[in-house]
């Protein structure tokens, strides 16, 4: 697998590729292309962050889906909670475009679309919370920033969702929850895919 997809402009020649996926009952048609994360299907840390993320039980407020890629976990859960405002994020310009696309073939459109790598394209904002797949191929600092960059990104009681497996990091990036939120729990364990949650208390 190429590290193109952790960059702004990937240099790779366009192959775009449709398809359709369905995660609990939800049917959604995505646009992907070369330079972007897992172009030929969700892949599989994303669905089962989507399928155990539970984003009812929230202060009221946008969630930020960091790191969205083309968008598969922001769209569906943008499309499973259309109350709720989603903001979709990354570094990926591609990725951006094709992100932009797929909400507007879904006609989901209770999502933005910007720019911003890890939390400098945020500003001062604050969510209800932050979920993210992080790209573990652009190291560690990144996905440790996407972390502890929450604090200051979490409304009260708004909550960090995270995805990563187990040979990954996952184990160490839970203690960097616990240490950065004072708590932190594995709310599901699938064929080695950790979901972290941490819930902002201050």
């Amino acid at each position: 697998m190429s590290d193109f997809y952790y960059t702004p402009n990937p240099d790779v020649i366009h192959d775009e590729k449709e398809w359709d996926f369905t995660i609990e009952g939800q049917t959604l048609h995505f646009i992907s292309d070369n330079g972007v994360f897992s172009k030929r299907t969700v892949d599989y840390g994303s669905r089962v962050l989507i399928e155990n993320v539970n984003l009812t039980d929230l202060p009221a407020g946008p969630i930020l889906d960091l790191g969205c890629g083309y968008g598969p976990i922001g769209l569906f859960l943008a499309k499973e909670y259309p109350d709720r405002q989603f903001e979709l994020v990354d570094v990926n310009q591609r990725a951006l475009a094709l992100a932009e696309r797929n909400a507007a073939v879904n006609g989901i459109s209770n999502v933005t679309v910007a720019t911003s790598d890890v939390y400098a394209g945020v500003g001062e904002q604050q969510f209800a919370a932050v979920v993210t797949n992080p790209p573990v191929r652009a190291g560690k600092d990144v996905v440790d920033a996407m972390i502890t960059g929450a604090a200051t990104h979490l409304r009260p009681n708004g909550r960090l969702l995270v995805v990563l497996q187990k040979k990954q990091g996952a184990p160490s990036a839970k203690r960097l929850m616990q240490a950065t939120f004072g708590n932190a729990e594995v709310i599901k364990r699938d064929k080695g895919y950790y979901v972290l949650a941490s819930v902002q208390h201050s």
